[in-house]
């Protein structure tokens, strides 16, 4: 039997290609002194006016970055490349699930951008002002974003997954006016009626004064008379004609919300600057990925994702790329769609999720065998911990053999990349490698302590990068209590993963130690699935714990407390399985569900989730004498 290699090493025509070539020294560099290592960076970028100082940390934990410079992320992911031979260079190649196709030039995404942003203009959309989109995957939802940006405003995209009541409550929490959507989308062979999801959501959300529809599945919608438009007809009137100006920003203005699970209370909408956001998502896809010029980039998530933002959208647009955006799911018609696609457009770079490729895993490696993958020479995977089988699947199969596969570590908070192997790094099945330049990263216990090494322990970020969230929208105090209140001494960032570190200094993440559950790739609040299922009538009280799926990593186990006089029964627990995805989304639906007569709980009325998944997996309950009962 040949013994599994302690690392997988780079060939070295890849080495040779990389553009960072030594990590420990740039490494080292990069935390000694990470204001000239970020200034530098942000010299990659053009400004209307430079910096006066590259960091201010003197209002801790909201820091700034690119003080005093002023920018606007659009003049470097669209305007800059205009005066370029890029102007006629490939933005955007996109597929429709039904197999209809349309591409962009960086000059052509310009005009369909400007003709966006003179429509929002017009109907009285302001610098600052949050723009709600939701939307299927389809340029125009990209145009969106970009038109916001353009003009100044703040966009704020929520997956075209989400539930009405989802999506009112982003809309209320922006307070927005505007919201763009489209009459539907496609996935896996079915139409997804987002008009009446928005209708429904817009009835709950007074603030909302105008609705602009994109045509995207022909099918009849619901269109109310002075608030609904179609995209269609107002981009032939004569006020979405002409060049837009793109608005000058400083760098620490908005550029967009996203909105994240956590542990308690409603999702967190976290702000996203245009400076340091963009310098940072633009560094790391750059030496990450090294994104060459002739590159064809495929990052197969949802822009509605943080993913997405940062790896379809503005990253990859900064460098100039081409990128690759498809609607629908991998494995529709046939188990081959993606690797079809990579065949067809000749896609250099795939950057996708471990659910993804264990989904895909399960039909075998026939499928892929049935196409030319030569083109691939990178490989990447996203948004949670990839098992080791999975890991060595895709490396043999889909890169075989000669595409490294880089296994990100981040979060929506930090914007970008944080642990990461680079295309010059040897690799070990499962790890996410070592920090990215710039970030100091520690496995610690409850103290603050260095874990011994393989000593699982809380992550933390022991410094501040430029891509971070600046704040909670409305709600500084949470976003200090959240990511900042337990190492408050340290000055340190709570990451809420528990990981260990080897002796190698390899970084191995092992899950969310708070009560956020990844479904996936996805994450979603114990909180906000509990309520759902006490929303029902018939529930008294429910919990929620994340359990290992062979597919979706994680998935969702509730258990549920009956008001008096209802009985369990087949019948009913169907029913609120249902109710929790028409709640929050299908993503959410719970796998199982168990009635039970009571709930483990501390004195103080908290349940010991850990209880309940220490008891499904037949594991040691560890200590108990904080249980009420």
């Amino acid at each position: 039997m040949t013994k599994e290699p302690k690392f997988y090493h780079p060939l070295p025509e890849v080495i040779q290609n990389a553009t960072v070539q030594e990590y420990d020294k740039t490494y080292q560099k990069s935390i000694s002194n990470p204001e000239a290592f970020w200034g530098e960076q942000a010299g990659n970028l053009d400004w209307y006016k430079k910096w006066d100082q590259v960091f201010d940390g003197g209002d801790k934990p909201f820091f700034k970055w690119y003080t005093g410079a002023k920018t606007n992320i659009i003049h470097n992911a669209i305007d800059r490349h205009l005066k370029t031979a890029n102007r006629n260079k490939l933005a955007f190649m996109w597929e429709g699930e039904p197999g209809d196709k349309r591409q962009f030039s960086y000059h052509d995404l310009d005009n369909e951008v400007s003709k966006f942003a003179n429509v929002l203009k017009s109907m009285g959309v302001k610098q600052g002002e949050i723009v709600t989109i939701y939307m299927p995957q389809i340029p125009e939802l990209v145009f969106a974003m970009l038109a916001c940006a353009k003009i100044g405003a703040v966009h704020s995209v929520v997956y075209g997954g989400f539930s009405s009541e989802a999506l009112a409550g982003r809309i209320q929490d922006a307070n927005s006016r505007f919201l763009i959507t489209a009459d539907g989308g496609y996935r896996r062979g079915k139409k997804t009626d987002l008009k009446s999801i928005s209708n429904a959501a817009m009835l709950e959300s007074p603030s909302i004064e105008a609705c602009v529809t994109v045509k995207r599945t022909g099918d009849d919608v619901h269109m109310q008379e002075g608030r609904d438009f179609w995209y269609h007809d107002l981009v032939c009137l004569p006020i979405s004609r002409g060049q837009c100006e793109t608005v000058e920003m400083d760098s620490e203005d908005t550029l967009f919300l996203l909105y994240t699970s956590g542990s308690t209370g409603k999702p967190k909408a976290l702000v996203h600057t245009h400076g340091g956001y963009g310098v940072y998502v633009s560094t790391t896809l750059r030496m990450v990925f090294d994104i060459k010029p002739q590159d064809r980039f495929w990052c197969a998530a949802d822009p509605g994702w943080i993913t997405g933002h940062s790896y379809i959208v503005y990253g990859p647009l900064i460098l100039g790329a081409t990128v690759m955006l498809y609607e629908g799911a991998p494995n529709f018609p046939f188990p081959n769609r993606w690797w079809d696609m990579i065949e067809r457009y000749k896609i250099n770079i795939l950057y996708t999720s471990p659910t993804a490729i264990r989904g895909l895993m399960r039909f075998g490696e026939n499928w892929p065998k049935k196409h030319d993958l030569s083109s691939l020479r990178l490989l990447g995977s996203v948004g949670e911990p990839i098992n080791p089988e999975a890991w060595k699947w895709y490396f043999e199969h889909i890169g075989q053999g000669r595409c490294p596969i880089m296994d990100t570590w981040w979060q929506t908070e930090t914007g970008g990349f944080v642990i990461t192997p680079l295309p010059i790094t040897p690799l070990k099945p499962g790890s996410a490698s070592k920090p990215f330049f710039g970030n100091e990263v520690g496995v610690v216990d409850e103290e603050g302590n260095d874990s011994k090494p393989n000593e699982e322990g809380s992550l933390v970020i022991k410094t501040p990068s430029p891509g971070m969230a600046r704040t909670i929208l409305g709600d500084p105090e949470r976003y200090i209590q959240t990511y900042w209140k337990k190492y408050e001494k340290q000055g340190w960032y709570h990451v809420g993963d528990s990981a260990r570190k080897d002796d190698d200094g390899y970084y191995w993440i092992i899950g969310r130690s708070d009560d956020v559950i990844k479904v996936s790739g996805y994450r979603l609040g114990t909180a906000e699935v509990e309520s759902a299922l006490v929303s029902h009538p018939s529930v008294s009280e429910a919990a929620t714990i994340a359990l290992p799926h062979e597919v979706k990593g994680n998935a969702i186990h509730a258990y549920v407390i009956l008001r008096a006089n209802e009985k369990p029964s087949e019948e009913l627990e169907v029913h609120l399985k249902d109710h929790v995805g028409k709640v929050m989304g299908p993503i959410a639906k719970p796998e199982t569900l168990t009635f039970v007569d009571g709930l483990p709980k501390t004195r103080s009325g908290k349940i010991m989730r850990r209880v309940l998944k220490a008891r499904a997996l037949g594991q040691d309950e560890g200590d108990l004498s904080t249980l009420e009962d």
